[in-house]
């Protein structure tokens, strides 16, 4: 081999200033092919694509001339797909899964795992976005919404199942690389595209605008160019439920127990073939509740980017991004209170415990017993034999007073919404025919907020319920007795409980980095290119949540004549025979009803501290990687290592003790706590101000901000391995150790997940001190090449994980005191969070094959077998998944079915670790098991697009998503024991395309 030293000993010279001051960062190339032992087959724009059948070629191109494992969408593929955003366009590669919400494909996931897992990079680095839900703003997790992004915003997509050492950290399971056009690759000198066009929603029928521009322009020389985009995109969403979800112990599912339940005898079972003895540890639901929620996702933004080639060896760029989402949601909730009944309680907010208000009926606690049991035997997910109580009446003595059955409420989330947004600056030198050096400095941040989230709270009475439940994607049939119309809030069943002070939401993330990436060509026998580079990233993930302050306690219930009856159609593609009925006030009554009740105090005064994630990581990598490649080019590949520190800096929310610290009065003088004088003393945290009623200093609880400081380093060794096994077949060998970085909630959070049961209360607290995830993978695969268009490719997969989380078991052995959410204090024993280690073994088989005059079909299954050292499932893993497309296509006319299959997955948040709840154990019937996560239940679902031109410049397209309109079950032990079941609908589009 022969190097020219000068170049290279420059180049290691700068990475040790670089690794010395963490200063820059590497980034995968732009062309996103990943390549990098062929330089001919780098560049995904090297080739014209036209047409289903020419992307379809070039992707088997790009898959079969890559060192590593991957896969490639073009914007062709895209543009001949019902894709709306750029989770839809990944869900149909093998081995990637998407989280669906409402209609739309949102958060990517691959081989099995969490979205957490996988790393989103756009043109090499990574890109803040907001989430617009508040469950998924207070997570804070690593997943990136792709809901923001719209699928025209494409050039290419890159998915690497097996990593390199120049693509970067943080991709546990695989990595996605996201290009964008750039404008001097574009063929014509001048050009656009506009579409015009409209979406029909058929669930909350109605129709709104879907609008898009494109325009490009470069130099006759080719020196300049710019490309601008525009997009505004809004659809209007509804989503029907029916769910087990309810206030207290009445939510979910829980087991019977004669000894609190005391309506439950033998004379109240006469007539059936059990005793009360029989139905003790019996699974049984909670409540019966149904779920009405309406919204809207209103995306616009725009995308511009300049390209400057002055010279041959220098290339510079800058492009700049933005989408904001606009997504305000009215969610609705009539829900039942069985749990509540059968234990004699009346607390309107579902409380069990030996303090709650108990049932009363001429002057007695009452207990209601269950008549007419069904009951039937389940084998849980971790194969134990339990019974269940499928079907029951649920009721009080005749004669007895209307109690306590269950609620009813509406929340409006003004100002809901998220952005996403980032800026690159890039430039290439050719400092010879051997070196080229690329920098990139990059600026991102993304917005999730809400802000007002208020409503009403109605408790409801009555004497009983009956209920049958049916098949996990069928509602349960159910009806309520004595409990007065369900579509107005009568005082008769009903009374106003609550009237919730609006509380606001804010997640902030945002990174700055610099990256400096260089290749050097040797062309010396197997010795075809070494990369090196390093990187450098400033991250930093703040959270807030704040609560106006309500002027009085005293609640006004609105006039009963001004309610909304659900609609007619509610519930009607989930099944019949179930209560369907509800009311709500509208959202301008809301808005109205509110605006006088809270008054303005500061922002400071409203701060809910506890809730409050402010951390700030650094990312620092240097790399290097050796390119390779026989004379013959039969065998090629790459080896390389990376290294990768990680600095954690977290502020943690801490309660003050009880009675050390006196909380300030707002516009008074700030006086420091003498005991803990970072105490902040200033923050309401929920602590209540109303008029005429003098201020408690010491009620509630005080927080003050811990620092935390870790360090953590990797060693991230990887190696590539391409075979020419015989003519158009190909094998490839990965081995690699990844890294995964824990989400922000587990590392920076004060204390979540405030639970209170009969057994006591707990919350879960962070742990800074959690080790990043590493995985050590081998990939195997073979694939056979077999024509332009046709290709047979079997993957084989394993992953060893280490450091996966393992949340609500490592007891800190110490108590806090918080107020729960009827703001009483509570005493919490808190969970942290351990590590484990879990596995990740399966297999991707694909098969693309143009079939006859224009028809074809693409096809793939995935398989995933997952494990986790505590037994419990993986979250959000899914065994198998499943796609296939069948095409047809002409010069003028194409069609697209797709059908897509993913199997059951235990479902949360969009972060990977389980709740406290679901880290616990219960006894069930003498079994002592780890308790039940919520399991989202297999779905399918078929899209479609028919593209049709009209003229060479002029296209028109239908396309459908959720044409099956799939009912999506959700279960706890096994599918008898259905915990959720909802529907969003089907989504129609028509546009009409121009390109000039």
């Amino acid at each position: 081999m022969k190097f020219r030293h000068t170049p290279i000993a420059c180049g290691l010279s700068a990475l040790v200033l670089l690794l010395q001051g963490n200063a820059f960062a590497q980034q995968q190339p732009a062309d996103g092919a990943g390549d990098t032992a062929k330089p001919k087959t780098q560049s995904l724009d090297a080739v014209v694509v036209t047409g289903i059948r020419a992307a379809a070629e070039r992707s088997l191109m790009l898959k079969r001339d890559a060192s590593a494992n991957v896969e490639v969408i073009t914007a062709v593929d895209v543009g001949k797909m019902p894709d709306k955003n750029l989770a839809d366009s990944l869900q149909r590669v093998a081995g990637v899964a998407v989280r669906t919400d409402y209609d739309e494909a949102e958060k990517v996931a691959m081989r099995g795992t969490n979205p957490d897992m996988t790393l989103i990079l756009f043109n090499g680095h990574t890109v803040s976005g907001g989430d617009w839900y508040i469950s998924d703003q207070t997570s804070s997790s690593r997943s990136t919404s792709l809901s923001l992004m719209p699928s025209s915003v494409l050039n290419s997509a890159t998915v690497y199942k097996t990593s390199q050492s120049n693509i970067l950290d943080g991709g546990l399971a695989g990595t996605v690389n996201v290009t964008t056009r750039k404008p001097l690759d574009e063929k014509a000198r001048f050009g656009g595209v506009v579409s015009v066009g409209g979406v029909y929603a058929d669930l909350p029928d109605k129709t709104s605008p879907q609008l898009s521009a494109t325009l490009n322009w470069k130099s006759d020389d080719n020196r300049i160019g710019v490309i601008g985009q525009v997009f505004a995109e809004k659809r209007y969403v509804r989503r029907d439920s029916a769910s087990r979800f309810a206030y207290g112990a009445s939510s979910g599912w829980d087991v019977i127990n004669t000894a609190t339940m005391k309506g439950i005898t033998d004379a109240s079972l006469a007539g059936s073939s059990y005793t009360a003895a029989d139905l003790n540890g019996v699974r049984l639901p909670g409540s019966m509740s149904t779920e009405f929620v309406e919204g809207v996702r209103d995306r616009k933004g725009g995308m511009l980017s300049v390209q400057w080639r002055p010279t041959d060896k220098l290339d510079v760029g800058i492009t700049g991004f933005h989408s904001k989402m606009d997504s305000d949601n009215y969610g609705r909730l009539t829900s039942g209170a069985m749990y509540s009944m059968l234990v004699g309680k009346a607390e309107p907010f579902g409380a069990v415990t030996a303090a709650a208000a108990n049932t009363s009926s001429g002057g007695q606690q009452v207990f209601a017993s269950i008549r007419n049991p069904q009951i039937v035997e389940e084998t849980t997910l971790y194969g134990d034999k339990i019974r269940v109580l499928r079907g029951a009446t649920i009721a009080y003595a005749p004669g007895t007073t209307p109690q306590y059955i269950g609620n009813s409420e509406g929340f409006f989330r003004s100002g809901a919404g998220a952005s996403s947004g980032f800026l690159d600056l890039d430039a290439t030198y050719k400092f010879s025919t051997d070196l080229k050096v690329k920098g990139l400095f990059s600026t991102t941040r993304g917005v999730g907020s809400t802000d007002q989230d208020r409503g009403l709270t109605y408790a409801r009475y009555g004497t009983g319920v009956t209920f049958q439940l049916q098949g996990v994607n069928d509602a349960p049939t159910w009806s309520y007795q004595g409990a007065g119309p369900g579509a107005s809030p009568v005082a008769s069943n009903y009374t106003l409980i609550a009237t919730n002070a609006p509380n606001r939401y804010k997640t902030v993330d945002r990174e700055n980095s610099l990256a400096l990436d260089a290749e050097y060509q040797q062309s010396s026998g197997i010795f075809q290119s070494l990369e090196f580079g390093a990187r450098y990233a400033d991250h930093h993930r703040d959270h807030g949540r704040s609560q106006l302050k309500l002027k009085s306690a005293n609640l006004t219930a609105p006039d009963p004549a001004l309610a909304v009856a659900y609609p007619g159609d509610f519930g009607a593609d989930l099944g019949q025979g179930f209560d369907n009925t509800g009311f709500y006030y509208s959202r301008d009554f809301l808005r109205q009803y509110f605006a006088d009740k809270y008054k303005a105090t500061t922002p400071e005064f409203e701060r809910l501290v506890a809730s409050e994630i402010a951390l700030r990581e650094r990312q620092g990598a240097i790399y290097f990687q050796q390119n390779l490649e026989t004379a013959d080019g039969m065998l090629s590949g790459n080896v390389g290592l990376r290294y990768a520190r990680t600095i954690v800096d977290a502020q943690i929310a801490t309660p003050v003790p009880t009675g050390k610290c006196l909380r300030i009065e707002p516009a008074k003088t700030v006086v420091p706590c003498a005991a803990y004088p970072t105490a902040i003393v200033t923050a309401g945290d929920g602590a209540t101000y109303l008029d005429g009623v003098p201020f408690n200093p010491s009620s509630g609880t005080l927080y003050y901000k811990a620092p935390q400081h870790k360090v953590f380093d990797d060693l991230l060794p990887s190696l590539n391995a391409r075979w020419q096994v015989a003519p158009d077949w190909i094998a490839r060998l990965g081995l690699s150790k990844t890294l995964g970085r824990q989400n922000y909630n587990l590392y920076g959070a004060g204390f979540t997940g405030q639970a209170c049961t009969a057994q006591g209360c707990t919350v879960n607290g962070p742990n800074p001190a959690l080790e990043p995830m590493t995985a050590a993978n081998t990939d195997l695969s073979l694939g056979w090449y077999y024509g332009k268009r046709s290709a047979v490719v079997l993957s084989l997969f394993d992953s060893l994980v280490r450091g996966y989380p393992k949340t609500g078991t490592v007891k800190q052995g110490v108590t806090v005191d918080l107020l729960d959410n009827q703001n009483v204090l509570q005493t919490y024993q808190i969970n942290s969070t351990g590590q484990q280690r879990a596995r990740i073994q399966g297999a991707e088989l694909s098969w693309e094959q143009p079939i006859w005059g224009g028809f074809g079909l693409q096809t793939n299954l995935s398989y995933a077998d997952t494990s986790v050292e505590d037994g419990r499932p993986m979250v959000g893993a899914s065994r198998k998944s499943a796609n296939m497309v069948g095409y047809f296509e002409t010069d003028s006319f194409s069609v697209r079915l797709a059908w897509n299959y993913r199997s059951e997955y235990v479902n949360s948040t969009t972060a990977p670790a389980p709740t406290a709840n679901s880290q616990g154990l219960s006894v069930v019937q003498g079994i002592t098991m780890a308790t039940a996560p919520t399991v989202q239940a297999p779905v399918t679902n078929v899209a479609l697009t028919v593209n049709y031109s009209v003229t060479p410049g002029l296209e028109l397209s239908f396309s459908g998503t959720n044409l099956t309109n799939p009912a999506r079950g959700q279960y706890r032990y096994s599918e008898l024991e259905q915990q959720k079941l909802d529907v969003s609908g089907r989504q129609y589009y028509l546009e009409a395309r121009y390109k000039f």
